[in-house]
């Protein structure tokens, strides 16, 4: 006789389901973009019907939400030395591994409003810790000069996929852009 307690229950299965959905949601966001990715294509992915994808989470829009939200890495702080290098630190990170809801945002910020939204609020924060930090005038123009380049470097790595910068080996990459990023914040001064 089977041990029933080794059979997972209802809600294990449930959560299981929707693990599996949110992770092909993810990929396929990542891959195509909001506009190109269907929830057929999810379902398909994830090997559940498109109604069951519809019942867990309601719309594409809400599946979308969903599948892009991730833990905000920590927001910078301290003196203009201490913020460029916690910059450096974490651009170093999304080199190495840029988390697939990251890149399902980026992708879908030029054609989706609200992963425009996503990018435009998250960048918003990030450039007013930023700034706090840059003991200069035109501290918010640095600041979101700063940012430019850090997702742009992003993107021309993990989506656009440049000659040289995407293989190019992270530390290299932060040890490049480490006079900028120091000047721009005003951390040498």
């Amino acid at each position: 006789m089977s041990d029933p307690s080794a059979q997972p229950s209802r809600a294990e299965q449930r959560r299981n389901t929707e693990a599996r959905i949110l992770a092909q949601a993810r990929r396929l966001f990542a891959e195509s973009g909001y506009d190109r990715t269907t929830i057929r294509a999810v379902a398909a992915a994830a090997d559940v019907d498109p109604g069951l994808v519809m019942h867990y989470f309601g719309s594409k829009e809400q599946l979308f939400t969903r599948a892009t939200e991730a833990g905000n890495p920590p927001l910078p702080g301290g003196t203009a030395d201490q913020v460029a290098e916690q910059l450096l630190d974490r651009l170093r990170g999304s080199l190495t591994d840029e988390p697939v809801e990251s890149l399902a945002v980026l992708r879908s910020m030029l054609t989706h409003p609200e992963a425009a939204h996503e990018v435009r609020a998250a960048s918003r924060v990030y450039k007013d810790r930023i700034s706090e930090a840059i003991p200069d005038d035109q501290a918010d123009l640095r600041a979101a000069m700063v940012s430019a380049v850090l997702i742009g470097v992003a993107l021309g790595r993990h989506m656009i996929k440049l000659d040289h910068l995407a293989d190019a080996d992270p530390e290299q990459i932060v040890e490049i852009l480490r006079p900028a990023i120091r000047s721009l914040t005003k951390a040498d001064d």
